[in-house]
């Protein structure tokens, strides 16, 4: 008889006034006990619902069977054939608008914990099994990957599970991507991030880091000269955006990819870091996804007494997951909605060659209301006549979305993208040139690690379709 308690099993977290000031992760994960109660709400429904609403199509029903059966080595290998990257989709997958937002559990009251189960069996799996991988036979055809966040490290694994010869090129320092220059440590360890790279190194791919392509190879000599016979472009979408007001050059105004990569990347947090970050104490993040939410969590324990996030639209329009909105409340960070900057303020010091000359002392903004619907449904926000308000403020950070870096653009001849740099694939992620394939959100713009994952998925099969049509 499946469990039928309306309500999923809690997940343990750090209490919010302890977890602001330090970077370990927020929550804890599942007990076992806590995984056989959860695994035991599934209905295993007939027509798997769940299963549509994954990306990566892992098949939920059955790894939940084998949680509630207390296999869990058994649901890990389950994942394991859908998805290269569970330890990571378990923490900061949308799961609440993907699989769970489509489990029948969630129509009378919540949905089951398939993202808290998915991470529960991957960390099992990583904390008790040392199976030494067993490299799949090669089959003598080499492929390149441009990028190592989850769209690269996805189509790599598939692609080294059939037998190819995979090298993975990355420009920064470190594998992962958006994984670790992106996204927090108390939101996603980097050595669960290492983890999921090694595993992959296990499995014969090859990882170059330090590799700009563009500049230090061009896709044309990776095909012509170093024999590649397709190539994936995983890039992501790095290049910030910027709202065009006066004083975003100030100093202490920072794009948040900017000021993310110094913490994340380069541990700019850690007192022996070599990277400066400021440790400001008014902090003003512009923006509502995640990016916003992470921005502001890490300027909380940096040490800033009041962090706020400036929306332009309401709390029922954040585009953040409603988990990282509520941690961010709980964390004491402050939303002003319904509210835009106009201009970013500089201080009184006139003199240029005193230190504290253009640094940022506060931020203008106005009220908005919200009018009519315009190109995306969300009704429009205008402004409130007469609202302008200034804010005191030594640090404000954009986080206003990405697009993807034109540098392979530039550097490729015969590439197709669009206006904002996305490139054009088709529904097999194939690009305007031949043999070269592009997903994640190079293609999309900035989206989520499960859609990149998607994409890095179909190219995989349309790249060893391709080739072995070929051979």
């Amino acid at each position: 008889m499946p469990n039928m308690r309306l309500t999923k099993n809690p997940m343990p977290a750090q209490d919010p006034n302890v977890r602001n000031k330090n970077f370990e992760e927020v929550t804890l994960g599942y007990t076992e006990e806590m995984a056989l109660d959860e695994a035991q709400r599934c209905l295993h429904c007939k027509n798997k619902p769940c299963v549509s609403g994954c990306p990566v199509n892992i098949q939920i029903p059955e790894f939940i069977e084998k949680v509630a059966g207390g296999d869990f080595e058994g649901a890990y290998q389950v994942i394991q054939r859908s998805s290269s990257l569970p330890a990571v989709c378990g923490r900061v997958c949308p799961q609440e608008t993907q699989c769970e937002g489509k489990c029948v559990r969630g129509i009378k009251g919540e949905p089951v914990a398939i993202g808290r189960l998915e991470r529960f069996v991957a960390d099992w799996h990583n904390a008790h099994v040392t199976a030494q991988t067993i490299l799949p036979p090669s089959n003598g055809h080499k492929v390149a990957i441009i990028g190592s966040g989850p769209a690269g490290l996805t189509c790599a694994g598939d692609l080294a599970k059939l037998g190819y010869d995979v090298t993975i090129y990355e420009a920064l320092h470190l594998a992962g991507g958006v994984l670790v220059y992106g996204i927090p440590e108390f939101r996603l360890p980097k050595a669960i991030v290492q983890k999921e790279v090694d595993n992959l190194k296990a499995l014969g791919v090859k990882v170059e880091t330090n590799m700009v392509i563009g500049r230090v190879l061009t896709i044309e000599e990776l095909k012509n000269e170093y024999g590649f016979e397709a190539i994936f472009l995983g890039t992501g979408a790095g290049l910030p955006r910027f709202m065009g007001i006066p004083g975003e050059n100030l100093k202490g105004v920072y794009s948040a990819n900017e000021f993310l990569t110094r913490s994340n990347l380069m541990k700019a947090y850690r007192a022996d870091s070599a990277t400066p970050i400021q440790h400001a104490q008014n902090v003003a993040v512009v923006g509502g996804g995640n990016v916003a939410m992470d921005a502001a969590r890490t300027a909380k324990r940096l040490g800033a007494e009041n962090v706020y996030i400036i929306y332009r639209r309401s709390m029922h329009e954040l585009p953040a997951r409603k988990e990282e909105v509520e941690h961010a409340e709980e964390e004491g960070i402050i939303f002003r909605t319904l509210t835009n900057p106009v201009e970013i303020l500089p201080n009184e010091v006139t003199d240029p060659r005193d230190p504290a000359y253009g640094w940022v002392a506060g931020i203008r903004c106005v009220e908005m209301e919200l009018g009519e619907p315009d190109e995306s449904g969300r009704r429009r926000p205008v402004v409130k006549e007469g609202s302008e308000f200034e804010l005191s403020m030594d640090c404000v950070i954009m986080a206003l979305g990405t697009s993807p870096n034109p540098l392979i653009k530039s550097t490729t001849p015969g590439l197709e993208t669009q206006r904002r740099g996305e490139i054009i694939a088709n529904e097999d992620g194939l690009t305007s040139i031949e043999g070269v394939y592009a997903g994640g959100d190079a293609v999309t713009g900035a989206a989520t690690v499960i859609l990149a994952m998607g994409a890095g998925k179909t190219a995989a099969a349309a790249i060893d379709k391709y080739i072995q049509g070929k051979a």
